[in-house]
């Protein structure tokens, strides 16, 4: 039997029980009544039951060592699984706790920090980014107007990643930040988005400013401990001496179509990233992540309040570049912009706000809608094409769309591909 047409089956058999269970029965003769073809609670159980037999089958695909999924839903946790091992090498399994590299999914928390920092009055967003890091050099002096909320929006006006390879070579932040100076700028500061890495970790110096302590002492006391991210944690380090924690994977791309892929195997964890821990420094278990999405949806107001999260999640510039990228694997995307650590999708026509997460060897993604008070998170330790498939399989599942065959579970040759 095909991977589709198993899928199908699933799908058929769910609805048809729905229905069955639907059914009252006929007394003295009377007609038999029929409720509606599926309660809220049936079709919600029927696309987690649809979603978990997809990923499944796609583990059967090869691409993926480990993969971790959690749905929340209403405050609740829905669906939590795991799939495959934390090695190719060895027979230990993905288990709820797993740790694994976030990567920029890590920004989330530091735009989150400095949201806490804003409403306490410790801090503003207008305050200027070289306040926070005097070695700071934009080109034409733009260090001296940048502000916080500029920073944190990724509108520098520094070209895309700048200088990441200077911080993959080894080269501390520090010694990279005077040398913007250097760099032929695309926009003014100020007025247009390019993703950053290495000045976005600024933000994370300001919150330890404003609340005089270190960062990542900040994270855990103030968002990690109070939202029960038992396991979640900074740094190499944490990541390695962890008693659970998924090691990185790679491969060779594919020569051709018909080429059968290399095989997985473990690469050495990267460390330039844990440099700037603003934007890629946790770590995190998927159990962690269900309670980080809980808390991103409303749901932990005592630790992030309304006006913080409205404030991290409101768009503050357009990002056609994000549009142009992301049309490729969710053509449905109609406009995209940046808030504060936090992406803001239409999703035809729906808000929905995300954020992706890659270094070498892990891959992450969240994705979540306000108005259904749902969300999706993701992560894997390994980077392929259809890992950046689930969120839009989501959505189209949780918005009642036209399905599609979105992780091409017909076409076992897709190539590995990265997001950032």
């Amino acid at each position: 039997m095909g991977k589709r047409l198993s899928i199908q089956l699933i799908t058929g058999i769910a609805s048809f029980s729905a229905a069955l269970s639907s059914m009252s029965l006929a007394q003295d003769g009377a007609p038999t009544t029929l409720a509606p073809f599926a309660t809220p609670q049936s079709i919600e159980e029927r696309r987690i039951a649809d979603l978990d037999a997809t990923l499944e089958i796609v583990m059967e695909t090869g691409d993926f060592v480990g993969l971790a999924v959690a749905v929340v839903q209403g405050g609740e946790t829905k669906f939590l699984k795991t799939y495959g091992r934390a090695s190719v090498d060895e027979g230990a399994p993905i288990t709820p706790d797993t740790l694994f590299r976030i990567a920029s999914l890590s920004k989330g928390f530091a735009s989150s920090l400095v949201g806490l920092a804003v409403d306490d009055g410790l801090l503003s967003l207008d305050a200027r980014a070289a306040d926070f890091a005097p070695a700071l050099a934009l080109p034409n002096g733009a260090e001296k107007s940048l502000t916080l909320e500029q920073l944190l929006s990724h509108r520098t006006g520094l070209p895309p990643n700048a200088y990441d390879n200077l911080l993959e070579a080894g080269i501390a932040p520090e010694a990279i930040l005077p040398r913007y100076r250097e760099v032929k700028p695309i926009c003014p500061a100020g007025q247009c988005y390019a993703y950053q890495n290495i000045t976005y970790d600024i933000a994370g110096r300001a919150a330890a400013n404003a609340f005089g302590a270190p960062y990542a002492d900040l994270v855990t006391t103030r968002l990690f401990t109070p939202l029960g991210m038992e396991t979640a944690s900074f740094g190499a380090t944490a990541l390695t001496t962890s008693a659970d924690w998924a090691r990185p994977h790679s491969r060779k791309r594919n020569r051709g179509k018909s080429a059968p892929p290399n095989p997985w195997h473990v690469v050495d964890v990267k460390l330039p990233y844990y440099a700037t821990p603003a934007a890629g420094g946790v770590n995190a278990s998927i159990r962690d992540m269900a309670q980080w999405l809980k808390a991103q949806l409303g749901g932990a107001p005592e630790v992030l309040s309304p006006r913080v999260l409205d404030a991290i999640h409101s768009p503050y510039v357009n990002t056609p570049s994000e549009s142009r990228r992301m049309r490729s694997v969710m053509p449905n995307l109609r406009a995209s912009q940046y808030g504060l650590g936090w992406r803001i999708y239409d999703y035809a026509g729906t808000r929905v706000i995300a954020h992706g997460g890659s270094v070498d060897g892990y891959g992450a993604q969240i994705i979540f809608i306000p108005e259904l008070d749902t969300g999706l998170v993701v992560l894997s330790n390994t980077r392929t094409r259809r890992l950046w498939s689930i969120a839009p399989m989501f959505l189209d599942q949780t918005l009642g769309m036209p399905q599609k065959d979105w992780l091409a579970l017909d076409d076992d040759a897709m190539t590995t591909a990265g997001s950032r």
